[in-house]
């Protein structure tokens, strides 16, 4: 039996000016700044926190009541309660403060089984958040210096920083606007980013600036691999994300969510943004 070939289409990028290509993704970046500038005004935080971060408890049970009800079981009150999918007699409790043996005396005093339960200190939350932003930095500095020490030049380097960041920015940004709490999970998941940035990224380029050929033959070479890859990734981080949301795997389900935000705008800045300022090098650039 053959395999299919997948096909990416060809697209006439002479029909469009290089700030045309470069308008649509540049917008986007901005308007993803602006919502977290304002949530951070708004709320201390480019996006929301989770337990991860600001500490607090997490309890998984069994009961037979309504997540209305188990709501107003506890005291203080959860901050969410989240169906199991794969059980429906199953209910993930998360509250915003640490003392999880009170919490759990008060489940069973109400008959309600605890299948598993955890919790985060504020103290331990605040060191994983520095260490999440630390870790961030560090891995958008290392990728930073491997730019400029494959290309030596300025233009494709940049380019390759400016799609990463943006490809980070973005989707924290609709993470926020969607209300979705930041973990360790999602943390992972923009950390992973960078790496796939850089790939498709540094194919490009690789592609344009180092291959022999017309620009936009080498062009639509770099897309039938990187297009066909990146398409693969996200179909399979897709395919995770539901099935670790419905077995309630949550860390699984945040890296791959997480992922195919990031693909799919590393779809449009690696073959609009990127793209727009490898070609102005390539014929105004070089020869100023």
């Amino acid at each position: 039996m053959s395999m299919v070939e997948f096909e990416v289409p060809k697209v006439d990028y002479t029909k469009y000016s290089n700030r045309q290509l470069a308008a649509v993704p540049l917008a986007v970046l901005a308007i993803a700044i602006a919502v977290l500038i304002g949530s951070w005004w708004l709320t201390g935080s480019p996006a929301a926190l989770g337990i991860d971060f600001t500490g607090g408890s997490e309890m998984t049970v069994e009961t037979g009541m309504s997540a209305a009800e188990l709501q107003g079981t506890f005291s203080p009150e959860p901050v969410s309660v989240q169906a199991v999918q794969a059980q429906e007699d199953r209910f993930v409790v998360t509250f915003d403060v640490s003392n999880i043996g009170d919490l759990r005396e008060q489940a069973m005093a109400a008959d309600i089984s605890v299948l598993g339960s955890g919790s985060t200190p504020p103290s331990f939350g605040a060191d994983s958040t520095r260490i999440a932003v630390i870790g961030i930095a560090i891995a958008f500095l290392g990728m930073s210096i491997l730019a400029f020490a494959l290309f030596r030049t300025f233009v494709p380097s940049i380019a390759i920083i400016v799609s990463a960041f943006s490809d980070l920015v973005i989707p924290l940004a609709v993470l926020s606007l969607l209300g979705v709490k930041l973990s360790l999970g999602t943390v992972a998941g923009l950390l992973m980013l960078i790496g796939y940035s850089v790939d498709s990224d540094i194919l490009l380029n690789n592609h344009i600036l180092r291959r022999r050929g017309e620009f936009y033959e080498s062009t639509y070479a770099a897309m039938q691999t990187g297009v066909t890859m990146t398409l693969t990734s996200i179909v399979a981080m897709a395919v995770m994300a539901i099935m670790a949301t419905f077995f309630n795997i949550q860390i699984m389900a945040q890296i791959g969510f997480v992922l195919v935000l990031g693909l799919s705008v590393d779809l449009m800045n690696t073959y609009m943004l990127n793209l727009s300022l490898l070609r102005w090098y390539r014929f105004h650039g070089v020869n100023r």
